[in-house]
């Protein structure tokens, strides 16, 4: 079974559902056939790097609000994350455009270390307050997910699996993912947003079933 899930390394909910898709897969009978692939997408392709901003100012900016009011909007969040055993740190966080961490989770894609990648990513994110847009930080990501550190950073300055990455951008309009996280499992079900983990256990027998 082939579970495909449309992210973003800057989306608190994409890390909560993982956590709960997770928690879903480890009570799920055939977790062993399970294959996971990471798809990117961007919920701000515009988004100019700048570490000098936090997480709070950035949203306040964007969604036109106050930054008492994006504060407490991450504070909701931050709770969230922590019923999942996550800790975020949005006053540490730094605004950074993702579209290279996206080329570095392809990269580790293909040496099978995609998802230790992702992991690394999200943690670096939004509780280590690293500038996951600056090269020199994602090879040492990467190296921490098992990838070779000068093979990655060759990799990063060039252009390679920047197609890739458009593609899955793409890709994620063609299957109606508007937001993310987006989960597809097997081409026939989709789930969108951090659902319980309850629904993806439900998702994953059903598709087992009719297997």
């Amino acid at each position: 079974m082939k579970v495909e899930i449309w992210s973003d390394v800057m989306c608190p909910f994409c890390y909560i559902g993982k956590r709960r898709f997770e928690e879903a897969l480890q009570q799920f009978p055939g977790k062993e056939y399970v294959t996971v692939e990471w798809k990117s997408f961007q919920l701000n392709p515009d988004m100019e790097t700048d570490p000098s901003k936090n997480i709070n100012q950035y949203l306040a900016e964007h969604k036109g609000i106050s930054i008492e009011q994006a504060t407490q909007m991450n504070n909701r969040v931050t709770e969230m994350a922590r019923e999942v055993g996550l800790t975020y740190d949005f006053d540490k966080a730094v605004v950074a455009n993702s579209f290279d961490a996206h080329r570095v989770s392809h990269f580790a894609k293909t040496h099978g270390r995609q998802d230790a990648m992702e992991e690394r990513l999200f943690k670096a994110y939004f509780t280590e307050g690293k500038n996951t847009a600056d090269h020199e930080t994602l090879v040492q990501l990467a190296v921490d997910a098992g990838l070779d550190a000068e093979t990655t950073r060759s990799m990063l300055a060039g252009t390679d699996y920047a197609e890739a990455v458009e593609k899955d951008i793409y890709e994620a309009q063609q299957v109606g993912a508007r937001g993310v996280p987006f989960f597809v499992f097997d081409h026939k079900y989709a789930v969108s947003g951090a659902q319980p983990s309850s629904l993806f256990l439900q998702v994953l027998n059903k598709v087992a079933e009719e297997q």
